[in-house]
């Protein structure tokens, strides 16, 4: 894979197609699907960084749901603007492959939201023990004992933290960014985890 291009004195954040800053939250917290699912494909280029052979089974998993919800926006547009209303609308019509997808995207986002979040805010923490922990709050308890090597094996091939943060770009303006990425990211999870845990969004 050719190595993402950053402009002199951006960051590797500059080149997302969508942040999750970016992402409009309408009333009662409904959420875009189109720029939701833009920020997480973005977010995904993140995983190379840390070493695309040992985290593409993390990557592969998560654009896989993003596929899976954004196959059912465009076979029912009308009904899916928001990632609320896609939800609702597919499971009237007894479907849940989107809905189910959504569930695992935001696991997904969650685990990578927490890890950062935790790096960021412990400076002498290495990368691999932040993802190690948010894995075994996020994705841990809901994989087999098939799938949690794989992972496992993600965890421990992460690169040294002073490394990756230097292949982000500056540091002042990496910590900046990505406090400002971090705190949007963990505002939709939350939004996102609140309306799955519904009654109107089981299936």
């Amino acid at each position: 894979m050719a190595a993402v291009q950053i402009a002199a004195g951006g960051t590797f954040l500059d080149t997302f197609k969508k942040s999750f800053t970016d992402v409009p939250i309408a009333a009662e917290n409904a959420i875009s699907t189109t720029e939701f699912l833009e920020a997480a494909e973005s977010l995904t280029t993140m995983f190379d960084l840390l070493g695309s052979v040992a985290f593409s089974p993390v990557k592969n998993d998560m654009l896989g749901n993003v596929k899976k919800i954004r196959e059912r926006q465009l076979a029912a547009p009308a009904d899916s603007d928001t990632l609320q209303n896609l939800v609702r609308n597919e499971l009237k019509a007894k479907s849940h492959k989107a809905s189910e997808g959504l569930v695992w995207l935001v696991r997904g986002l969650e685990f990578t939201c927490i890890a950062l979040t935790q790096n960021v805010a412990n400076p002498s923490h290495e990368l691999a023990d932040s993802f190690r922990s948010a894995y075994g709050v996020t994705l841990k308890p809901h994989h087999s004992f098939l799938v949690k090597p794989i992972f496992s094996a993600a965890m421990s091939a992460c690169p040294y933290r002073k490394d990756f943060y230097e292949k982000l770009g500056p540091e002042e303006r990496v910590q900046a960014e990505l406090h400002e990425y971090l705190a949007a990211l963990e505002k939709i999870v939350e939004i996102l985890k609140a309306f799955l845990a519904t009654k109107e969004a089981k299936w």
